[in-house]
């Protein structure tokens, strides 16, 4: 038996529970209804911001994407995902028509059955790691056997979590796995009720920075990169609406590559981060890549798909496949116009 399934028996509870998860972070209780479609809304666009996605926090905060989006008589309803598996839940819901998860995340949705395509890149982070405190006595991978560790099933730390162990022979059945949202992993670790947590940025940056906890095991090849994710519905029904939210992305994207000062600032004030943790996100965070999803990408995922099945999370290596198979649309980022939004808008 594979390490993997061996954890897969211990953690099957947690992942049958995972949908029933709350979080602390603001705005992540206050969930529209689920019985009704986002996309059967004529006039609103329901779009996701997220810490994880400092260009979904300049956007809303410069209000683009409504002057945009009015000019086609639209309207925007914005919704605070906390983690990429609270994005995965809305999106499959129909509360979300668009939202930012991580590629791994992604793919685990899809390769479940969850009708969602990538249709842009907003960037390429190391915004995952393995965390502990300083008197902790970890210093390596190594040291987690015996020990327990929080994470959020689903997202891209709970893969780096899962990658790291098994390339430093430690078998998950071993670990205590603690299932918490990011910011309740913080405060977990914070507080001495786990050995180590696999973090997600901002939060991972602020428990670095103001909590003085220490990032032991760092791999930016275990991270994944920024997906910008749209139902299939919403796709087919409303194609002007995507583009201009592609677009409207990708006009975010260079405006923060100008205007790095400001866009820190916006990062810091929208995730309620001290100026210095947002500096140290935006370090660990590439906007500056090619946003159409593609070949990169699927190599990406060729190597994470192996892991979703033998935890457990999806049931064949043929469900992650046809995912694979499937998941990117990319038309809307291939023609990205970010001059059709700064015809629209007035710095």
């Amino acid at each position: 038996m594979s390490i993997f399934s061996r954890f897969a028996q211990s953690s099957a509870l947690l992942a049958a529970g995972t949908l029933l998860l709350t979080g602390c972070l603001a705005g992540e209780n206050a969930t529209p209804e689920a019985s009704v479609s986002a996309s059967a809304a004529d006039t609103t666009i329901t779009v996701d911001y997220a810490t994880y996605n400092p260009l979904s926090l300049i956007i809303k905060e410069k209000g683009w994407l409504e002057t945009a989006l009015q000019d086609e008589g639209k309207t925007v309803e914005w919704v605070q995902s906390a983690g990429s598996n609270k994005a995965n839940e809305a999106l499959r819901s129909g509360v979300l028509d668009v939202g930012s998860t991580a590629g791994s995340a992604a793919l685990l949705a899809r390769s479940n059955g969850s009708p969602i395509q990538v249709i842009d890149l907003y960037s390429q982070p190391e915004w995952a790691a393995l965390v502990t405190t300083p008197d902790s006595g970890i210093t390596s991978v190594a040291d987690l056997a015996g020990k327990s560790v929080a994470v959020t099933k689903g997202t891209d730390p709970y893969f780096f979590l899962l990658q790291a162990l098994e390339e430093n022979n430690v078998s998950p059945q071993d670990v205590t796995i603690e299932q918490l949202q990011h910011a309740d992993g913080r405060t977990a670790l914070t507080k001495g009720s786990v050995d180590a947590w696999s973090g997600l940025d901002p939060i991972m940056a602020g428990t670095e920075i103001e909590d003085g906890n220490i990032l032991f095991y760092r791999n930016v090849d275990f991270n994944t990169y920024g997906f910008l994710n749209a139902t299939e519905d919403f796709i087919a029904s409303d194609p002007e609406s995507a583009q201009t939210i592609v677009d409207t992305y990708e006009y975010a994207r260079e405006w923060a590559l100008a205007n790095e000062d400001e866009a820190i600032q916006i990062l810091a004030d929208e995730s309620g981060v001290t100026l210095e943790t947002a500096r140290t996100v935006w370090e660990r965070t590439n906007l500056d890549i090619d946003n159409v999803p593609g070949e990169a990408q699927r190599t990406v995922l060729t190597r994470v798909g192996p892991y979703l099945v033998e935890s457990g999370d999806v049931a064949t290596q043929a469900d992650v496949d046809s995912a694979l198979g499937s998941l990117i649309h990319d038309s809307f980022a291939t023609q990205a116009d970010p001059a059709h939004i700064s015809a629209l808008v007035s710095e």
